[in-house]
């Protein structure tokens, strides 16, 4: 089992990846994540991959790819950086925000 040292202890001591279990929440992750637990879904390695775990990169991708757009958008945007209110209010600008970004045209 890999993983990486410095990102996931982290979550682990925090409690994150038990608050995600007790809520049953999928999380995509990226490779750093691989070996933290049943509800933290991470890509597989290597190069040639055999069966269904190139399928299963390439959907984990588009499904990551969706959240990462939306965080690029506050950034460059410096949305974040201006928000001078409480963290529930944040979440529910961001939640509204990749509603936004990400509704058909």
């Amino acid at each position: 089992m890999r993983r990486s040292p410095e990102v996931w202890p982290g979550a682990r001591t925090h409690g994150i990846i038990d608050a995600l279990v007790g809520m049953d929440v999928k999380c995509w992750a990226d490779k750093a994540y691989q070996g933290a637990g049943r509800p933290v879904r991470a890509p597989f390695r290597g190069r040639r991959l055999k069966r269904w775990k190139p399928r299963h990169n390439s959907t984990h991708a588009r499904v990551r790819c969706l959240g990462e757009q939306t965080m690029t958008t506050l950034k460059g945007r410096r949305l974040l950086r201006k928000f001078r209110c409480g963290t529930n209010r944040i979440t529910d600008i961001v939640k509204a925000i990749a509603a936004l970004h990400h509704a058909p045209t």
